[in-house]
């Protein structure tokens, strides 16, 4: 038992609307060719999420996944057909979890997706079910708690759950909540309504009645203990709609609309659906509503719906001549998003159920041929026609393509342009929606639709102008700007100019009317005005934000400076970060507090560097604050600021915001950028002030860092000309020219800075001598009297008297410093008696060297048969050795290794070479012999182990790797 794949099954898909084509039916019956390896017919069927059951005449149900129709489950009831019945109906929840059974003799059965075995629903025996509600939560392990409608008009709550337990009913408990007096319950709809979840909403439907319910559910201790809906049925009373005149006859039913693929709804949100209600009137049709508030809810819905007559069905042609009376009869009837289809006598008819109109009307069924019924998978949206033998499917291609124009026909234009597709549709649905709000007079709606539209832009444009219609025109000309593609750059900078200017017009009429005190219409205060200004002004804001790319700098401050408007020019400037526009706007106007405010939040160095001058002069100390807080500057590019300060103002130095900023570049950036240090002398040396206190302790901070990052030259210049004798002193020291700087010292008669000078210049004597000798020469040329030359000379340690004494005058009486020439005669007799004395300890001292240089002569020492090279280790007595006063005794050849390896590079390699010439013999004679005695001296010049070769060895390890280790352990 398979599908026949040769004709094949396609599920249907949703078409891509790019790719959809205008010419393909809306509606296609397609007959689904299925090929079984029985020969029965089906008696009932049912379709939900994409899963099919079948019921055939002889108790067996086949379950087909029709994503995988090669899957059938053959599944038999637990009785045959004799003892129970035929299968009547099948009753199937939109998940496919769970299927309910009924029989012609009132046999019920359940069964479980997961389950093979259909068990007898005990509880119902006897019960002829006619419709049921499933629970909207789709559950899956159970039903929860479900509705049941009768053929006897009693509505049943039931909670059916599966076992495995032989002996345990599949129903939890059953219960009858609800019964009507009109007849069979034919239909069944449960919903959860928003707001709480114990809110439902329950219709039940008979022939001739329709009652819907809203209200409160009940609760118990655990899910399944108890009936929910009875508190419903028992405290809520029900919105009632009857039609009259029922036929007993004609089949009556309720059917949902399937869920929505897409949130497009026209009014409402996707989660209310359709119902529709099947009566011998015709159908009843609405919507469902959704509310908290369940106490209007059941009349809204009444209120919404509308008949669909049966006279709106068209006749078939072989009933062409009946009369109303004798029309066709509808057997079956489901809903899709936005068609009624009816099954009328083996032919297929969908009307839209927006407008009535018949957009399909096709005969499906062969003559004589019996249909099972219309049956619509409300979770894959897939419509089918069951008959005795044969399964067909509805394809649904685009239903929604004519619905904008039924809305536009409606004047329902918002919905309209929502189920719009393509842009013509669109542009239909605005202009006739703008043309339609105009000639109501609403023209700020209509201007937002016009925007949407490809009307004639100089047409809507006009339409305002003409009408006066200020407000809407700005509205239209923002939305079209919305729409303009960026490639069209002339139209947006012409659109977007021309709003500036109506926003320049609106809102200087808002500050007249405010200004006069005036009112702007009769329904409009001057406090509303003033409302109204702010959000026109916020609107401006807004707009410059997001279209400032579309707005030519230049033209825009023209037409707002022209219209005085101050705070919309800078609002427009800032927006587009011109910075400099904004600045010289407030410095032209001498506003340096609305300059500063702006400056703070700029990090352009240009900025800064453009507008220096003009704060310095105006705001230094804001400025430098402002500036101090910035890591991007070049001082250097600031100095023109602070010089020109430095010229105007009268600030002591300790207040000079310019030099503030020159220490604060130079000690926190650490700047050693000459020209910074050269401004910064410069405003000191040329201050006013008679006090370079200031000058010279930057001079000694930068001696005392080891720094000179000023050019010392011009520094010197500079104090020359200003006269800053310390700061000149301190630059000449600097430059080592202590000559000059004595010299300048003593030409303002500065002798204490002078004598500071030659005390310093302590490492050269003779330059210290001459230095003092200056300093003396202008002490005497001072003094009023010997005595001060004389207290002076004591002071220095260089100079003696017979220095100073060319210096007095030719008059001075030499009694006067007869004591000091004394004292200086005394002081040379010592030192000659010194000298002699230094000169008899050398000459003994020469002749004690000499009597060790003879007794050089007469040294040896002993050496022993058995003694070794302190080197190798081996025999001394072997080669040519050498011996020490200290009794070490080396071989030639090891000590000169030894030597080698301690002594330099250059001794290394000349001891190589005269080992290599006396290994050759190229020397003869007395020059071997020279050769030799080189050698010897570099050689034998000192003992490796305890002279000063061996300080080398010191990093040596006393155990060398080729030691035994074991002689050395303690």
């Amino acid at each position: 038992m398979a599908f026949d794949t040769s004709t094949g099954y396609a599920a249907p898909s949703t078409s891509n609307l790019q790719d959809y084509d205008a010419s393909l039916p809306m509606f296609n019956i397609e007959r689904v060719a299925l090929q079984f390896s029985i020969a029965s017919d089906f008696v009932a069927a049912e379709v939900a999420n994409n899963v099919l059951i079948l019921a055939l005449s002889t108790g067996r149900i086949l379950r087909i996944d029709l994503d995988s129709p090669a899957d059938i489950d053959d599944i038999d009831l637990p009785k045959k057909p004799s003892e129970i019945g035929i299968i009547k109906r099948l009753f199937l929840d939109p998940s496919a979890s769970h299927l309910i059974v009924t029989t012609t003799l009132a046999e019920n059965y359940y069964l479980h997706t997961q389950s093979r075995t259909p068990k007898a629903l005990s509880r119902l025996k006897g019960v002829v079910i006619e419709s049921i509600s499933w629970n909207p939560s789709q559950p899956t392990a159970s039903t929860r708690e479900i509705l049941v409608g009768a053929s006897d008009g009693n509505v049943y709550e039931v909670y059916i759950e599966p076992s495995s337990e032989f002996y345990r009913r599949e129903e939890r408990y059953l219960k009858g909540v609800y019964k009507t007096n009109d007849g069979p319950v034919t239909g069944l709809w449960t919903d959860i309504v928003p707001g709480r979840a114990d809110l439902r909403r329950v219709i039940i439907a008979t022939p001739s009645t329709f009652l819907h319910f809203a209200g409160k559910v009940g609760r118990h201790g655990h899910e399944g203990s108890g009936s929910i809906f009875s508190k419903l049925f028992e405290s809520e009373s029900a919105t009632v709609h009857e039609v009259s005149n029922v036929s007993a006859n004609a089949p009556s039913l309720l059917t949902v609309s399937p869920e929505t693929e897409d949130t497009t709804s026209i009014d409402h949100t996707n989660s209310e659906r359709i119902f529709g209600w099947l009566t011998s009137q015709g159908v009843l049709h609405g919507k469902l509503f959704l509310s908290p508030d369940t106490s209007e809810l059941g009349s809204k819905v009444l209120a919404d719906s509308k008949m669909l007559p049966r006279s709106q069905i068209p006749p078939s042609h072989k009933a062409s001549g009946r009369t109303r009376k004798a029309q066709d009869a509808v057997t079956s009837m489901i809903l899709s998003q936005w068609h009624i289809l009816q099954l009328v006598e083996g032919r297929i008819v969908a009307i839209n159920r927006l407008d009535d109109t018949v957009v399909l009307d096709q005969v499906v069924l062969e003559p004589g041929q019996s249909a099972l019924g219309l049956v619509a998978d409300i979770k894959k949206n897939t419509y089918w026609l069951f008959t005795n033998q044969e399964i067909f499917e509805i394809v649904i291609t685009e239903e929604s393509r004519d619905v904008w124009k039924i809305m536009l026909k409606a004047q329902q234009f918002e919905s309209a342009s929502q189920f719009a597709k393509t842009s013509a549709q669109k542009d239909a649905v605005a202009t006739a929606s703008g043309d339609y709000l105009v000639g109501k007079g609403q023209y700020l709606e209509a201007a937002a639709v016009y925007g949407r539209s490809t009307k004639p832009f100089e047409q809507v444009a006009l339409i305002f102008i003409d009408k006066g219609e200020q407000d809407a025109l700005r509205k239209y000309l923002l939305t079209k700007l919305s729409t303009l593609k960026k490639a069209s750059v002339m139209q947006r900078i012409m659109v977007a100019t021309w709003l500036v200017e109506l926003f320049m017009a609106k809102l200087n009429t808002l500050d007249d009317t405010i200004t006069t005190k005036a009112e702007l219409s009769e329904s409009m205060n001057t406090a509303e005005t003033q409302d109204q200004l702010s959000v026109i002004r916020r609107e401006y804001q807004d707009f410059v934000t997001k279209y400032k790319s579309d707005l030519d700098r230049k033209t825009v401050y023209e037409i707002v400076s022209s219209h005085g408007r101050e705070e919309e020019l800078l609002y427009f400037a800032t927006v587009v970060n011109d910075y400099n526009y904004v600045l010289a706007y407030w410095v032209q106007r001498e506003r340096w507090q609305e300059s500063l405010d702006v400056l703070k939040k700029q990090t352009d160095p240009e900025i800064f560097y453009k507008y220096s001058s003009v704060l310095m002069a105006h705001v230094p100390v804001d400025l430098i604050e402002i500036m101090m807080r910035q890591a991007n500057l070049d001082a250097q590019k600031l100095i023109p600021a602070f010089l020109n300060y430095n010229n105007i103002t009268k600030a002591p130095l300790n207040q000079s915001q310019a030099v503030r900023y020159l220490l604060f570049e130079i000690n926190q950036h650490q700047s050693t950028d000459a020209a910074i240090h050269n401004t910064l002398i410069s405003i000191y040396a040329s201050h006013p002030t008679g006090d370079e206190s200031a000058l010279l302790a930057y001079l000694e901070g930068q001696s005392l860092a080891h720094e000179q990052n000023y050019d010392a030259d011009f520094a010197l210049r500079l104090c020359i000309q200003h006269k800053r004798v310390q700061s000149c002193v301190h630059i000449y020291s600097s430059m080592g020219q202590y000559v000059q700087a004595v010299d300048l010292a003593l030409k303002y008669d500065e002798v204490d800075l002078a004598s500071n000078v030659a005390d310093r210049s302590d490492t050269n004597p003779a330059l210290r001598k001459k230095l003092w000798l200056a300093v003396a020469k202008k002490v005497i040329s001072q003094s009023s009297g010997i005595k001060t030359a004389i207290e002076f000379l004591r002071r220095v340690d260089l100079l003696r008297i017979e220095d100073l004494i060319p210096f007095f005058p030719d008059f001075v009486v030499i009694d006067d410093f007869k004591e000091e020439i004394c004292t200086a005669l005394e002081d040379y007799s010592r030192k000659i008696d010194e000298l002699k004395k230094e000169m008899d300890e050398s000459e003994e001292t020469a002749a004690h060297i000499k009597t060790d240089i003879k007794a050089l002569d007469q040294r040896y020492a002993i050496v022993e048969p058995g003694e070794r090279c302190y080197v190798c280790g081996l025999p001394l007595l072997a080669r040519q050795f050498f011996v020490f006063p200290c009794q070490h005794a080396f071989h030639s050849d090891c000590l000169a290794k030894k030597v080698v390896e301690l002594t330099g590079i250059a001794k290394g390699k000349r001891i190589a070479e005269l080992q290599m010439e006396v290994s050759k013999g190229t020397s003869i004679g007395p020059k071997r012999e020279k050769v030799i005695r080189e050698l010897d001296a570099l050689v034998g010049s000192a003992c490796v182990l305890c002279s000063e070769l061996a300080v080398k060895l010191i990093d040596q390890p006393f155990i060398s790797a080729s030691d035994d280790k074991e002689e050395w352990a303690l």
